[in-house]
């Protein structure tokens, strides 16, 4: 068990690139700072150091807005802020417990239509994730699906701040989605009917009716859409505020 002081003071942090980044990605990502006591908690419950992209990410950075609010990627936020943490998202305990470990993926990022960007462990199959252990994935709200990223953590969080999820969600933005999407709460998403998923949406994205709901609903109904088309069960999606 490392301490936390071995944690932080290291050479090489990646830090550094990570916020020149942010200040490049301009008027698109939105980060705000870290608080105490969620940063230490959270590097010392996972012992990562802050010269890995994640622990980095995590000791200086309480969150971060992509695109108009539409992704959300998950830090230490202090209290204050009133946003989820990565901690909180993932169940981690509210106090530190050195025999406590996560049990697999760590959710990193939801998007505003309740896709789910994940962390894999080590056994991704076990958790029915596709993918290598280390390797990024996505949970489509469109396919009730996971699927590969094909890059780890750090290269994704490059991969978020340089504007490439604009292609990503192509086919799932609509006109007039920034307004719909900065007026969102941080713990709130987009629940979209016809379901995305459905020929309907897929043929007329526009033509749909949107609603703001609890992310933790959101989630919810992914899980259980998945029972009734016979997709198989997502697993965990994070754990976020109900109300």
């Amino acid at each position: 068990m490392r301490q936390l002081q071995e944690l932080v003071e290291v050479d090489d942090p990646a830090w550094p690139e990570i916020a020149e980044a942010i200040a490049v990605g301009g008027h698109r990502v939105r980060a705000w700072p870290s608080g105490e006591p969620v940063r230490s908690t959270t590097l010392s419950q996972l012992q990562v150091t802050v010269r890995s992209p994640l622990g980095a990410f995590l000791w200086h950075c309480g969150g971060m807005l992509v695109a108009d609010g539409w992704l959300r990627v998950y830090g230490s936020p202090g209290a204050e802020l009133g946003v989820p943490s990565l901690a909180g998202v993932n169940g981690f305990p509210g106090t530190f417990e050195p025999h406590w470990r996560p049990g697999g993926s760590l959710v990193v990022a939801h998007d505003a239509l309740g896709g789910t960007f994940a962390l894999n462990g080590a056994e991704p199959a076990s958790e029915g994730h596709p993918g290598s252990p280390g390797e990024m994935v996505y949970f489509a709200p469109d396919l009730l699906a996971w699927e590969p990223m094909g890059m780890g953590h750090g290269a994704w969080l490059d991969w978020v701040m340089t504007g490439a999820p604009d292609e990503f969600y192509s086919d799932l933005r609509w006109p007039g989605w920034q307004q719909e999407v900065a007026t969102l709460p941080p713990a709130a998403g987009l629940s979209v009917f016809p379901f995305l998923w459905s020929a309907e949406a897929q043929d007329n994205l526009a033509a749909t009716t949107r609603q703001a709901v609890p992310m933790a609903e959101l989630l919810g109904l992914h899980a259980e859409l998945c029972g009734q088309i016979g997709t198989p069960p997502p697993g965990f999606l994070g754990a976020l505020p109900t109300g």
